[in-house]
């Protein structure tokens, strides 16, 4: 008896990008299935997306441009962008960029090759933006593979690093053990200087525990610590949503991970990290200044990676950020590239006023050759 005969009807490619948040709610579901399939970072998902954009203090002066591609009614490819108007120039950058720390666009394992660079040029053509700046893109990032002429993109000179704990090591002890005599000391004596004032306690936050008070604790210490340095971020300002916000995602998806340092009931140290892929990643740490002489950030730093070592995870990363206490405990690194595309004149002339001002500074910084001076 011959099989049925059925017809297969070919899927229809079509692309799409999303401007508003209603729209983005409507296709958070496919977009949440093709982060499974494809395996993104936290940073890819739309929770992720929607909760900066519900919460960022500066919505006025943005405009989302997620693009989509769709296969019939499945979606094979998303690229999460935004505007930014800074100084009349609209920039196109990553979606909750300056909560991201790595930047990609998302593919179905199983989808067109060049489905990417196919939305990409659809983005490009419906316009909306001066400059294109998409950074913090690591080494294997897919969305590197627009890097070409005909997509108006080109490497920027800007670059970032990333710091991990990578090894053999089949617990946190034997990790411990491979630290300098120096690092040991410290950690000891950190430890012994805060118990002379109380309990220590490191723990992990449990599922049942109130986040709100160990929110306010990071928010208050971050805003200290960025005004001690000089700066400022809309994630830890008084009243702020955005960190609880995404915080929640975290929840919400099984991948929160808070470790706090205690000193009997006070928190003295807090680490808000993530766990993926076989990775612990660590989003914010910050620590009281006023046990700064026990070092209590890098004694929880310690304790946190041998918990994740004990736990068979492969990795520790540190995400972006190329600060001293992470490069002394590293033992690999990451060169986050970073690349620019324009459109029109403006954006045009903005891209060569970027370049200008590289290469002028890059010409400062060179040792300049001594004048020549002859006896009289």
């Amino acid at each position: 008896m011959n099989a049925p005969f059925v017809l297969a009807i070919p899927r229809t490619r079509t692309f799409e990008v999303v401007t508003s948040a209603a729209r983005l709610a409507e296709i958070a579901p496919a977009w949440a299935a093709l982060w499974q399939r494809a395996g993104g970072l936290v940073f890819q998902h739309p929770d992720w997306i929607a909760a900066w954009w519900r919460t960022t203090p500066h919505q006025q002066r943005r405009t989302l441009r997620i693009g989509l591609a769709w296969n019939g009614d499945r979606l094979d490819g998303v690229i999460a962008l935004a505007t930014f108007k800074r100084s009349g120039i609209r920039m196109l950058e990553w979606a909750a960029k300056d909560h991201s720390d790595y930047g990609d666009a998302l593919v179905a394992p199983d989808s067109d090759p060049h489905v990417i660079s196919r939305l990409w040029q659809h983005v490009f053509d419906q316009g909306g933006f001066d400059l294109v700046y998409l950074n913090r893109l690591l080494p294997d990032a897919g969305v590197r593979g627009l890097l070409d002429p005909a997509s108006h993109l080109r490497p920027n000179h800007r670059s970032e690093i990333s710091y991990r704990v990578v090894g053999p090591w089949q617990s946190g002890a034997e990790w411990f053990e491979t630290l300098s005599k120096k690092a040991r000391q410290n950690y000891r004596r950190g430890r012994k200087f805060m118990e002379e004032g109380g309990a220590v306690r490191f723990r992990l936050l449990g599922a049942d525990d109130p986040r709100e008070p160990v929110l306010a604790r990071v928010a208050v210490l971050k805003r200290l610590w960025l005004a001690r340095h000089g700066r400022a971020s809309d994630l830890f300002d008084e009243g702020s949503p955005v960190l609880a916000a995404l915080v929640s995602v975290l929840a919400e998806l099984g991948l929160l991970r808070i470790f706090v340092l205690e000193l009997d009931d006070t928190i003295i140290a807090v680490s808000i990290n993530f766990e993926q892929h076989g990775t612990m990643m660590a989003f914010v740490t910050t620590y009281d200044p006023e046990y700064e002489r026990a070092s209590p950030g890098m004694v929880l730093m310690m304790d946190y990676i041998q918990w994740s070592l004990d736990r068979g995870l492969a990795k520790v990363d540190f995400l972006c950020g190329g600060e001293d206490f992470k490069r002394r405990f590293a033992t690999q690194s990451a060169r986050l590239s970073s690349m620019i595309g324009a459109r029109g004149l403006r954006g045009h002339l903005a891209a060569l006023a970027d370049r200008v001002v590289h290469v002028t500074e890059s010409w400062r910084a060179q040792p300049q050759p001594k004048a020549q001076t002859s006896d009289e």
